[in-house]
């Protein structure tokens, strides 16, 4: 966050991170933005990069202003960009400025509507010159183009149009401002910002056209279905710092907010000011002020705030799904208990970061966006909370179970010295059809096993499928209790519990056990353009292609679902990273276990083998 002064008056940015990993925290600076600047390269073929920003940006509604920045680096036609972005957004792109050109050097632009041409200058505002006659007819063209596209969002300029008239450009920029504000076009400006080119321009078409504070707060009202005159601000970042805890930034939309008043149905902390981290009990947070909410635990980041509640967020700040799994190992014992509670604080403050227990080790893993935002999570924990953490890759949920029935008889008897233990069964362990897990059956006759012990038996039989002789747990197989022998003194329920539990385990030591290995049906959110290369991706990681559709929410964007195995979920996020320039992210759900033969099995055993001896 940034405080600045332009004209006068006080602006705040919320520059968000630019790697595809960020997009949670551009979600969130949407949420509390009156407008936004999506800055973007002049190269045509680096036009994808913004595509997962225009989804975004389209879905949240926030009116933008797309800015082609370093247009001093000759990288091609400015109208082949616009073209390449039109690709992505639903929203028409007007081009409201044209470069001047002197061969390859782009020395200067041409303002569409106030028909003005202005001379770039290093280190001094540009100056105002006439439009060069090789500039000319471009202009022309462009400016008839911008017009006609204005003309449908305004009857008295299309009116102006047909009777050939030419428009004020006074009324044209009224026309600009009010299309901007009800979020029906995006403008594209250029510019240089590392020379100053083009920022000023850009400035002022945020202080005249971008809407006011009261527009978020209708929007975000309409958004939260949430009464507008009782929506009185929204928290939108969180972090945490040494000996403080957490702070919230929050952004006022109402009048009404100082320390101690109600705000999220308790009472607000310290009121700081986030540049300068100076906490003023004075201080009276007018509408549209950002400030730092200390000792405000209570507030969830993001959220719509009220004084007596908070609303969920709307549905579009939903962040995509983590693709990067890693277990994270505390340094030493003593952090392994203060690593699961920060990190249950850390996931409150990010949504994008998902984290839950490794099953069978009970380990903390942690779903990130990407490496970066891995490594974020890593320095976070040892800058601020002194935990140092190495992170591994977890193990897939294997499963195994049997290819063949087999019968066995287990006679468990025990003698103690006062009541012994007797128990006498006769079982068939047979394997299932694929999904149908455990089941278990009796067939005794004539009250050899009573009734009351038959339960007994079930429990112990479930028991034994918790691991099988590979070590992973039993799946897919059924038990029958065909016949038996009880004590009328001896036998109890521990004593058929033993007995069955132990000639289950018999019986798979002797079956024939297969391995099986966990299958995903993941779907993968990509550009178009990329959606030719996911076919070889996938059959390289021994998946299953199932198809794409085109994506109803988002224009430019397919949807491929495939069945992919749980060991190449890793590589599959490491390849869809590096065919998509990071732009692609999948989502998956377990779909089912299949079996798993030869090298690929004999290694996994090893590796679970391994790992148990070290653990």
């Amino acid at each position: 966050m940034t405080e600045f002064t332009f004209a006068n008056e006080t602006w705040c940015a919320l520059d968000a991170p630019g790697p595809n990993e960020a997009l949670p925290h551009v979600q969130h600076a949407l949420l509390a933005s009156d407008a936004c600047i999506l800055c973007i390269s002049p190269a045509p073929d680096e036009a994808v990069l913004a595509a997962p920003y225009l989804r975004v940006i389209e879905a949240s509604g926030t009116p933008c202003i797309l800015f082609i920045n370093r247009m001093d680096e000759p990288r091609g036609r400015l109208r082949d960009v616009i073209a390449a972005l039109q690709d992505y957004a639903d929203h028409a792109l007007l081009l409201r400025q044209i470069p001047i050109r002197e061969g390859d050097r782009i020395v200067g632009s041409c303002d569409l509507i106030s028909e003005r041409a202005w001379q770039y200058r290093e280190g001094q505002t540009s100056a105002l010159i006439a439009i060069p006659e090789s500039t000319a007819e471009r202009e022309h063209e462009a400016r008839t183009e911008l017009l006609e596209h204005l003309s449908e969002f305004d009857d008295w300029l299309l009116e102006e149009l047909i009777e050939d008239r030419e428009p004020a450009s006074d009324a044209l920029y009224a026309i600009s401002s009010r299309v901007l504000r009800e979020n029906k076009i995006i403008p594209v400006l250029i510019g240089a910002a590392s020379h100053g080119n083009g920022m000023m321009r850009l400035m002022k078409a945020l202080r005249h056209e971008a809407p006011p504070v009261s527009a978020l707060r209708q929007r975000l009202a309409r958004a939260g279905a949430v009464d507008e005159g009782r929506l009185t601000a929204v928290s939108f970042h969180a972090y945490h710092r040494q000996n403080i805890g957490k702070t919230v930034l929050v952004r006022a939309l109402n009048e009404g907010l100082r320390q101690g008043a109600s705000l999220g149905g308790s009472s607000l902390g310290a009121v700081q000011d986030p540049a300068n981290g100076r906490s003023n009990s004075a201080v009276i947070p007018a509408p549209g002020d950002v400030f730092a909410a200390v000792k405000s635990d209570h507030l969830p980041v993001p959220s719509l705030l009220t004084s007596d509640a908070t609303v969920m967020p709307p549905e579009w700040t939903e962040p995509p799904t983590p693709m990067l799994e890693r277990i994270l190992v505390p340094g030493s014992e003593r952090d392994e208990n203060k690593l699961s509670e920060t990190l249950a604080k850390l996931s409150e403050t990010d949504r994008g970061l998902i984290v839950l227990q490794e099953e069978g080790t009970g380990a903390q893993l942690v779903r990130a966006q990407g490496p970066v935002h891995l490594r974020d999570l890593c320095r976070t924990l040892a800058d601020v909370f002194h935990i140092d953490v190495t992170d591994r890759t977890p193990s897939p949920i294997y499963r195994e179970t049997i290819a063949k029935s087999s019968d066995v008889h287990y006679r468990h008897r025990k003698q103690t010295g006062g009541a012994g233990q007797f128990a006498d069964v006769k079982l068939n362990i047979h394997p299932n059809a694929r999904g149908q897990g455990f089941t278990f059956n009796e067939t005794v006759k004539g009250g050899v096993v009573p009734r009351n012990y038959i339960p007994a038996v079930e429990a112990g039989a479930r028991e034994a499928m918790e691991k099988g002789p590979l070590g992973f747990q039993v799946i897919d197989v059924g038990v029958t209790l065909q016949d038996g022998q009880h004590h009328a003194v001896d036998s109890s329920e521990h004593a058929f519990r033993t007995a069955s539990k132990m000639g289950v385990r018999q019986a798979l030591s002797e079956g024939a056990t297969v391995l099986m290995q966990p299958i995903f049906r993941c779907e993968i959110h990509i550009p178009s353009v990329y959606s030719g290369n996911l076919v070889q991706i996938v059959s390289a990681l021994k998946g299953q292609v199932l198809g794409f559709d085109r994506d109803e929410t988002a224009k430019g964007w397919d949807i491929f679902r495939a069945l992919v195995p749980g060991s190449a979920l890793d590589d599959l996020a490491r390849a869809l990273r590096s065919a998509t320039q990071g732009i692609g992210y999948f989502s998956k759900a377990f779909d089912h276990f299949e079996e798993l033969y030869g090298k690929e099995a004999d290694a996994v055993i090893k590796a679970h083998e391994t790992f148990r001896a070290e653990h």
